[in-house]
């Protein structure tokens, strides 16, 4: 019922084991993108900036600059497994002390005891029982505090750093550069929504209003001392794949003018984005670094890039090559 269910189980399985300036901002005297090598990635996208900033022929209105990111590999690290699967995991062991039948229920069971086998056996099903305890019934204000609450102390088990902090720093670059020259940024992301939107300004500089994912059900609910709106375990809107550019054009009203993704699940999203007349821009992150990030692309469970990096080369999309294309992979660095 949630985020790309079959990948999650998966997922849950290897767990056991700036503001907008004026579009005329001038940025020949400073690279726009330090963290990234001069090559044919960087040059493409300079270029793209220039031609539908510039007076002429390719010339876009500040109000139809609009660009859209994948979240999960393509602004932050999504390897060994997604952070949400992580943090679904977590959830299930805070929660356990309260439901002591857990111990031997499934998927609980397999959670509790550290059984990747057992909880891969539940399927679908069971990690739509994860996700129901985990995400739903409560508030949305009430999500988004467990969600910061937990961000302030998780760290990714590889990197060992908070995981707003294993974001990519070329592409904090990119979105800025884009702000910079009067584009409005989008997240559009498979992850659920409102575990997304608490952590999303501060980490990237994009407002929660300007993030699209999977969208759970919600009630309005007024006891006559309160209005609320409680989270039901039930899914309103897949945002993965074909969803994505459906959710584009119910929350945007637009078709955007560039597109970033990493995986096939983005794949549908650059398509849109590039049909579009006039200049367009599509470009899918590659993972090829295995020392300073991870390697993977289509034989991969989590991320798989197989089918759409093959079209990229049909559509002349910009494939990013992270091992050739950035000086840098975290901040800080």
């Amino acid at each position: 019922m949630l985020i790309r269910v079959s990948t999650i189980v998966l997922a849950c399985s290897l767990i056991l084991s700036g503001c907008q300036n004026s579009p005329d901002v001038k940025t020949a005297s400073v690279d726009p993108l330090p963290s990234w090598n001069d090559g044919p990635a960087k040059k493409a996208i300079i270029d793209f900036v220039g031609q539908v900033t510039a007076k002429g022929p390719n010339f876009v209105p500040v109000e139809d600059r609009i660009a859209t990111f994948d979240n999960d590999g393509t602004l932050w690290v999504e390897q060994p497994i997604y952070t949400e699967a992580i943090f679904t995991e977590a959830r299930i062991q805070q929660m356990a002390a309260d439901h002591p039948d857990w111990k031997k229920k499934q998927p609980f069971a397999a959670v509790l005891n550290h059984d990747a086998k057992a909880l891969a056996a539940s399927g679908e099903k069971g990690t739509a029982e994860l996700l129901a305890v985990t995400h739903t019934g409560m508030t949305d204000e009430q999500f988004d505090g467990i969600v910061t609450s937990w961000m302030l102390n998780a760290k990714h088990p590889r990197f060992q750093r908070p995981f707003t902090q294993c974001i990519y720093q070329p592409m904090v670059e990119l979105l800025r550069y884009l702000q910079a020259n009067g584009f409005t940024n989008y997240i559009v992301s498979g992850g659920e929504q409102e575990f997304m939107r608490p952590w999303t300004e501060k980490t990237y500089g994009i407002p929660r209003e300007h993030v699209i994912g999977t969208q759970m059900k919600t009630e309005f609910v007024n006891n006559g001392e309160s209005a609320v709106l409680m989270r039901l375990p039930q899914l309103d809107s897949m945002n993965d794949g074909p969803g994505k550019p459906v959710n584009i054009g119910r929350f945007i009203g637009k078709r955007p003018i560039a597109a970033f993704g990493n995986s096939d699940g983005d794949q549908q999203m650059l398509e849109y984005a590039t049909a579009g007349n006039g200049v367009r821009f599509g470009a899918l992150v590659h993972h090829t670094d295995a020392a300073r990030e991870y390697a993977y692309d289509r034989t991969s469970k989590v991320g798989t890039l197989d089918k759409a990096l093959d079209e990229a080369g049909e559509k002349h999309w910009t494939v990013i090559d992270m091992k050739s294309d950035w000086k840098t992979i975290f901040p800080g660095q």
